[in-house]
């Protein structure tokens, strides 16, 4: 890092009360403010806090739940301090604190934008000790509690406690401080829960000496915040007593790789009502949007991170699983037309905040609160913004609700769900007809209904004209431009319009995996295999818990003869969601071990699939074909034909059929149809193991030239297996 862009450090000692309300997450927002209040009233009241403040020797950061102060002359300070609060607290009972008393560095940090903070890991393993606790404790890590141990007067009110485990299986050494009248005298949860299980007959326990841990965990502390690895909290450093605006908080993880890196999960929705899962979906995916446009930061895409929804996953296994080093979480409670959301940025390697902030607005605020949050972590991480993005436009409330919903129900993949969608995109537009993500709404869901729900001549038709009126309205949007280009593909067989579009695409979001993934499409398309391998394996990158893409993965791998790694890609996708499937693909895993000659395996596995497509299964029809089952095969295909008139069956799969039965001229029949149907998956017939037989045939070549494959290309693509 160039010398100007360093921030300036200066490492003092400090001893640090940490404190929050217990429950805060649950109250409404009225009682939290009040509680603030209240909790600032108290330690202003404070004869230690009042003392310390008049001599300039207090620091008070602002937590959102609570508050740090540092006190920066006495390790008695905090531990007074805390037992003058505790008992005030008493007259209190309504309010539920606990606090964490720590020593160790603390440094003022003045980053680029000259903002100073206030950083270390005093302040960092105070909050640690704390979490260790239940309401109305006051516990002390080790170090302090040897410290106080050199005066009498404390020795009695030290109870300790031994080891208590934090995050990640690290373990700390913590001290329970109590008077007649102030702190909690019984243990805390975690570590009663934590001895319960030590009673298990057989369990062990861990031979490591307490204090040369604890001892060891202040030194690493000391060089992390040392700065190769120094992070901030991100709070202003502030002297006077601080208005309840604060800052929210929570813990996490360890896991390297790019220092650039970052999930966006999706917001936990505190309402009331619990009604507002889509609004909280929808801002987080605003969020990570946002993001995912910044040159520079590696963003995984809504998929993966969103896979994590309802999970009890901690930080650090999500950045693991997801390949990142940042995490931003959040909650989102809305009343009315009021909206409370708190966010905070965790570096995954040490599991400390970097940036936290809570913010209230009325609805129509929402939107320039996504931009401040957006430029906060492109800020904390140290991202050089190219150029800065635009402010968003105030937008109609009810047409963004609306979005919203919509939003939330385009993500699923049932055709009710998808349908759905539409009817609420559209009533966006009805509010707000300038809207241009609700028309990227409308050619998303038209793109999904595609070819598994509904003739690919209704839908692609629908999706090029929202998607151009989308590009219209605001060129910078990246997901249009690939719904655009992907029509294009499709309809027009027009690999150069796609391909201009995904470059478009590709320029506005670099961290786009559905770019990625259009773009592999549109190179197997094009038979060159090696540049498709890559794109699907960009996007898989990005987008790491996909089922979606795993299963392209699969289907392609096998079409190729790459069937060990079908079978590998394939199981993932189980891995990933053991009741995925695509009905235009069947079942990629069966494919692979048929193609293996694993008959056994892939019948099993078609039939499950059948039974969740609730449509006959080509690929089984195939492999009753393989064995000389020709009856059964038969039966198959008839219910496919008689499907096939009373709604849409993608007509490549029974042209399949058909050549496994030795059929060729009906199953040009049926090519030809897909082709006028225009089919999606039909140009990937060029390397197609289903039509392996008819490639001598010169219709085979004029179909391919027709949808714009290039035929001498065949040959490169049969060699390459």
């Amino acid at each position: 890092m160039p010398a100007e862009f360093e921030p300036e450090v200066q490492l003092e000692i400090g001893h640090v009360l940490f404190m929050d309300i217990v429950g805060y997450s649950k109250l409404l927002i009225n009682e939290q403010r009040e509680q603030l209040r209240t909790l600032n009233e108290i330690v202003r009241g404070s004869a230690q806090f009042r003392a310390s403040d008049a001599a300039g020797k207090l620091v008070r950061l602002p937590t959102g739940d609570g508050m740090a102060l540092i006190f920066p002359d006495s390790v008695e300070a905090p531990v007074r301090c805390a037992l003058e609060m505790s008992a005030a607290l008493k007259k209190h009972p309504q309010i539920q604190v606990r606090m964490g008393i720590h020593s160790g560095p603390v440094s003022e940090v003045t980053d680029v934008n000259e903002r100073a903070n206030i950083a270390g890991a005093g302040i960092n393993i105070a909050q640690r000790v704390m979490d260790c606790g239940d309401a109305g404790h006051i516990l002390l890590s080790k170090h302090v509690a040897e410290d106080l141990e050199h005066y009498a007067r404390w020795r009695p009110l030290l109870h300790d406690l031994g080891e208590c485990e934090v995050k990640h299986g690290a373990k700390i050494s913590v001290v329970n401080l109590y008077t007649e009248n102030a702190g909690n005298s019984q243990p805390p949860d975690k570590l009663r829960r934590a001895n319960v299980r030590a009673a298990v007959p057989g369990a062990k326990k861990s031979p490591i000496n307490r204090k040369h841990l604890f001892i060891a965990g202040a030194m690493i502390s000391a060089f992390v915040i040392g700065f190769a690895m120094f992070r901030s909290i991100g709070i202003p450093q502030r002297r006077e007593a601080v208005r309840s605006e604060g800052k929210g908080r929570r813990s996490a993880a360890s896991v390297p790789i790019p220092d650039k890196s970052i999930a966006v999960l999706p917001f936990v929705d505190l309402s009331q009502a619990h009604d507002q899962e889509y609004f909280c979906d929808g801002i987080s995916e605003e969020i990570l949007d946002a993001l995912a446009k910044v040159e520079g930061l590696r963003v995984v895409a809504r998929t993966s991170s969103f896979s994590f929804k309802g999970k009890n996953a901690d930080v650090g296994e999500i950045a693991q699983k997801l390949n990142v080093q940042n995490v931003l979480e959040g909650s989102l409670r809305r009343e009315g037309n009021r909206v409370r959301i708190s966010a905070q940025l965790v570096n995954a390697r040490d599991g400390f905040h970097i940036w936290s902030d809570t913010f209230e607005r009325e609805l129509q605020g929402v939107f320039a609160v996504q931009d401040e949050i957006t430029r906060a972590i492109v800020d904390a991480l140290k991202v050089r913004l190219a150029a800065a993005p635009p402010p968003r436009a105030t937008q109609n409330t009810e047409a963004y609700d609306l979005y919203l919903q919509g939003l939330y129900f385009s993500n699923k993949s049932t055709e009710e769900a998808l349908r759905k969608a539409l009817g609420l995109f559209q009533r966006a537009l009805d509010k707000d007809p300038t809207f241009g993500r609700a028309w990227t709404g409308i050619a998303k869901a038209w793109y999904w209904l595609a070819d598994a729900y509904v003739k690919p001549l209704e839908a692609y038709p629908k999706g090029i004209e929202a998607a151009s009126k989308a590009v219209a309205l605001d060129e910078r949007d990246a997901e249009a431009h690939c719904y655009l280009g992907e029509a294009k593909r499709v309809l027009d067989w027009d690999f150069a319009a796609d391909e201009a579009e995904l470059k478009r695409a590709l320029q506005l979001d670099p961290n786009s995996a559905f770019a990625h993934f259009i773009l592999a499409l549109l190179r197997f398309s094009q038979c060159d295999l090696e540049e498709g391998f890559a794109q699907i394996r960009e996007a898989e990158k990005l987008d790491p818990l996909s089922p979606g893409i795993s299963d392209f993965a699969a289907f392609f791998y096998v079409q190729s003869g790459r069937l060990d790694d079908a079978i590998r890609e394939g199981q993932r996708t189980l891995e990933l969601d053991p009741n995925y499937v695509y009905p235009v693909l069947d079942s990629n895993l069966a494919t692979a071990y048929r193609e293996k000659g694993d008959f056994a395996q892939a019948i099993t596995l078609y039939l499950r699939a059948q039974e969740a497509m609730r449509l006959p299964s080509s690929g089984l029809a195939i492999t009753y074909a393989r064995m000389g089952r020709q009856p059964e095969a038969r039966r198959i295909l008839n219910e496919l034909v008689e499907k096939a008139r009373v709604q849409y069956v993608a007509a490549d799969r029974i042209a399949a059929v058909y050549v496994a039965l030795g059929q060729n001229d009906e199953a040009f029949r049926w090519l030809e149809r897909a082709a006028a149907e225009r089919n999606a998956i039909l140009q990937f017939i060029a390397f197609s193991r289903d039509f392996l037989p008819l490639r001598s045939d010169p219709r085979f070549a004029d179909l391919l030239r027709r949808m714009g494959v290039d035929p001498t290309k065949l040959l490169t693509g049969q060699e390459s297996r």
